[in-house]
């Protein structure tokens, strides 16, 4: 049975770690794409799955003091990690609101941008997450998805370690429902959510021996190591060996390993 509220690399505190790991090592990209849809001040705006950090910062920054910057969060542990990273920070023009991005309870119609990162690709039904973002954004306003999709991840020699461990997580995604695959289709997705005036840039990078993101695949596994065994996917010790293989291979400075294919999708919302 389809588990609804199913994340597929867990809701723990290795998870958030690694979140904000990741929202570090993203940002100059998270600020390109943020500076292409050219947010004004006085904005109100959703970050739809934000964890315990997500866009948020970068969001308050543009909107201004008069603007407006929803955190939507379902897992508890994340909404008080982020709502302690905005004390931190005295982002008064943030709020975190503990939620389903699928049904967010916001009022609809009410915002000037909707926006979601890296979050369709670990849930089921992320067409009701998109659904969720159309509601939300007012007539005139823009939905903003970065969502990957494992097309481009690929290490050259091959890899039997790197080739396994993708073929067992892949697994494991299909068989909870989530799409690895899921960043080519956003753009439907938005289509049939009503959105107009699609645009997409896809953006490929090249992890470097040393790159913190070189590991991506491992880490992936190592945050669902436990749920892959104990759900038969994979033999404990069989994982093992694979994780300790593939480190050896990826400190090869001669393997090429490229990221996901990542895909910057925008849609506006008719009037």
């Amino acid at each position: 049975m389809l588990k609804r509220d199913f994340y597929l690399l867990g809701q723990g505190e290795a998870e958030s770690r690694r979140l904000l790991e990741q929202t570090d090592l993203l940002e100059p990209e998270a600020e390109r794409f943020l500076d292409r849809l050219n947010i004004t001040g006085g904005a109100r705006v959703v970050d739809l799955g934000c964890g315990p950090r997500g866009l948020l910062d970068l969001l308050a920054a543009r909107v201004g003091i008069d603007g407006r910057v929803v955190g939507v969060e379902r897992n508890a542990a994340f909404v008080e990690a982020a709502r302690r990273f905005i004390a931190a920070e005295q982002l008064a023009n943030v709020e975190i609101v503990e939620a389903d991005a699928k049904a967010s309870g916001l009022p609809p119609d009410a915002f000037d941008l909707v926006t979601a990162r890296l979050v369709l690709v670990n849930v089921p039904e992320p067409e009701r997450i998109v659904a969720e973002m159309a509601a939300l954004v007012r007539p005139g306003g823009t939905v903003a998805s970065y969502e990957a999709d494992l097309g481009a991840l690929l290490c050259d020699p091959p890899s039997r370690a790197w080739d396994r461990l993708l073929k067992i997580y892949t697994a494991y995604a299909e068989a909870h429902g989530v799409d690895l695959f899921i960043g080519r289709k956003t753009h439907r997705l938005l289509r049939d959510a009503g959105l107009v005036e699609i645009d997409v840039k896809p953006i490929v990078n090249v992890y470097p021996p040393g790159h913190p993101r070189r590991t991506i695949l491992l880490d992936f596994v190592t945050s669902c190591r436990d749920e892959l065994a104990q759900e038969t996917f994979a033999d404990g010790n069989e994982l093992n060996d694979l994780i300790a293989e593939l480190q050896h291979d990826l400190a090869d400075p001669g393997r090429l390993v490229t990221s996901h294919l990542f895909y910057e999708t925008t849609g506006r919302k008719p009037r």
